[in-house]
């Protein structure tokens, strides 16, 4: 069985969605406002609308099952109908008559929500994503991204025992649907969404996640994916944006920032299990790519665990 690297990278960075509010509006109506979160997420439930935002001069078009994923956008606009149309200000409570009362066949019905990222996936996965990319539901092999999107709205205006629940697993879903769907229609940039999609570097890929504390060398992991060294080499660099032993030292420090969080691992023998010589080397290589050392790190984030309880 081919080894699932999307859902190790979600478990790592500690991917959630979380809906945080709607629009249900009929005839000509504008809405607009600040965006606070990186990465927020808009889908089209039912009608149509334009959304604007920072950065993009032309309005995308969202259709029934369509989704807008922004990535550090500071405002985002919204637009349906014909003039004059008048202001609608979103609603965070879907339980609301507003919402209860909505025709899907002449109605617009728009929900948006935000995609919470630990440290580590903001700095790996933001850099993966465009500032607005437009997941169309009419693309090939998009139905499931629609059913999510129903799924989830109707869960939310539910008022069903276990709705908040199912309302937050169905949330997950459809940010992995988006994520799939986004990946299928778009020429992606390099980064870790192109190279988790790349079969030619799976084997080699596999090897990293599988053994991350093994000493690879670049000639096993070209061996692992057919490849000579120097093509195996420019390829992984073309597709993931960095070579192929600097991407194993990342995953690494995933890893190690995981254990951090949730275990009580000694970081020596953390520094063991993921291949470094020394604790002195595995902190020096943690310092680098995360900005500070092991312990200062794992104080920092339990303490701001017990702040958030």
């Amino acid at each position: 069985m081919r080894g699932d690297h999307l859902s190790e990278v979600f478990d790592l960075v500690e991917v959630r969605s979380v809906l945080t509010g709607g629009i249900a509006a009929h005839g000509g109506w504008w809405s607009r406002g600040p965006l606070v979160d990186p990465v927020k997420f808009f889908a089209m439930v039912a009608g149509r609308a334009r959304l604007q935002t920072d950065g993009g001069d032309i309005p995308v078009e969202l259709e029934p099952g369509d989704v807008a994923i922004l990535s550090g956008r500071s405002w985002v606009a919204f637009e349906a109908g014909d003039e004059p149309r008048r202001e609608v200000q979103p609603e965070s409570d879907f339980s609301t008559e507003r919402f209860a009362t909505a025709d899907r066949a002449t109605d617009d019905v728009l929900v948006g929500g935000c995609v919470r990222l630990n440290e580590a996936g903001r700095a790996l996965l933001l850099g993966t994503l465009p500032p607005v990319a437009h997941v169309r539901a009419s693309a090939a092999h998009s139905d499931r991204l629609r059913s999510a999107v129903l799924r989830m709205f109707d869960e939310a205006t539910a008022d069903r025992i276990g709705s908040a629940f199912a309302s937050r697993q169905y949330g997950q879903l459809l940010l992995l649907e988006m994520l799939r769907a986004y990946v299928g229609q778009a020429d992606l940039p390099p980064g870790l969404l192109r190279l988790l999609t790349d079969e030619r570097l799976r084997p080699a890929l596999g090897l990293m996640h599988t053994e991350p504390g093994r000493s690879w060398s670049l000639a096993e992991l070209a061996h692992a994916a057919a490849m000579s060294r120097t093509s195996f080499a420019e390829r992984f660099r073309k597709v993931a944006g960095v070579p192929p032993l600097t991407y194993l030292n990342h995953w690494r420090m995933l890893l190690a920032q995981r254990a951090l969080r949730n275990g009580d691992a000694r970081v020596g023998m953390l520094a063991t299990e993921l291949g470094y010589s020394s604790e002195a080397a595995f902190s020096t290589a943690f310092k680098r790519v995360v900005g500070e050392s092991p312990l200062r790190y794992r104080l920092r984030v339990r303490d701001r665990a017990v702040a958030a309880v």
